[in-house]
């Protein structure tokens, strides 16, 4: 009877411990229940602008081309990329299938910026910049006219003749002590008129 006991004890003992051994790996199986869930990001395009001179094709070096995304009408945000040697600004985190909104500041060009349909996963954007140009106006055909004004901080233009000296005032008109009164009459001068000793 005592090796019965002991059999029974053994088996009691080895049915316990084998499913403690087994739990952590049936847990391993189990949906995680907590935190955050993973959403991927969206697909992104890569875009690429070239940045060149109209007037020769040459390119552009340290222009600024800022990328201003909207996606569903929300803003993606914006980036700042200055173009290299050959005049060119690549990104790649643009979501795809988003508006893009591309600007190029350059010194001594006009601003260019125009919106674009990123529906692709690359694009290539060729940009001419050019001069500034007058300011249209409705009162006049202004097309082809390059600025009369440099690029940059104007200054007001003022002119280059040197001002009008201001005019000497006229000297006070002379007048005679007699025919002024109030005027205390001028006293002859002073004449040595002491003894010398």
């Amino acid at each position: 009877m005592p090796l019965r006991r002991i059999l029974w004890f053994q088996l009691a003992l080895f049915l316990c411990i084998v499913p403690l051994f087994c739990l952590p790996a049936m847990a391993q199986d189990d949906p995680p229940k907590h935190g955050r869930k993973y959403k991927a990001p969206p697909a992104t395009s890569r875009i690429q602008v070239t940045v060149l001179k109209k007037f020769n094709g040459k390119p552009i070096s340290n222009a600024a081309v800022i990328f201003d995304a909207t996606m569903d009408g929300k803003d993606q945000g914006n980036l700042e990329v200055k173009t290299d040697p050959e005049g060119k600004a690549i990104i790649d985190v643009i979501p795809t299938g988003s508006t893009v909104r591309v600007q190029v500041i350059a010194t001594g060009f006009a601003t260019y910026a125009e919106a674009y349909e990123v529906t692709e996963p690359n694009r290539e954007i060729t940009v001419s910049m050019v001069h500034p140009q007058e300011q249209i106006s409705s009162y006049q055909d202004n097309q082809g006219k390059a600025a009369t004004r440099k690029p940059g901080v104007q200054e007001p233009i003022r002119s280059t003749k040197p001002a009008a000296k201001p005019a000497t005032p006229a000297p006070p008109p002379q007048t005679n002590p007699q025919s002024n009164p109030q005027t205390t009459p001028q006293q002859p001068p002073q004449s040595d008129s002491t003894p010398k000793q």
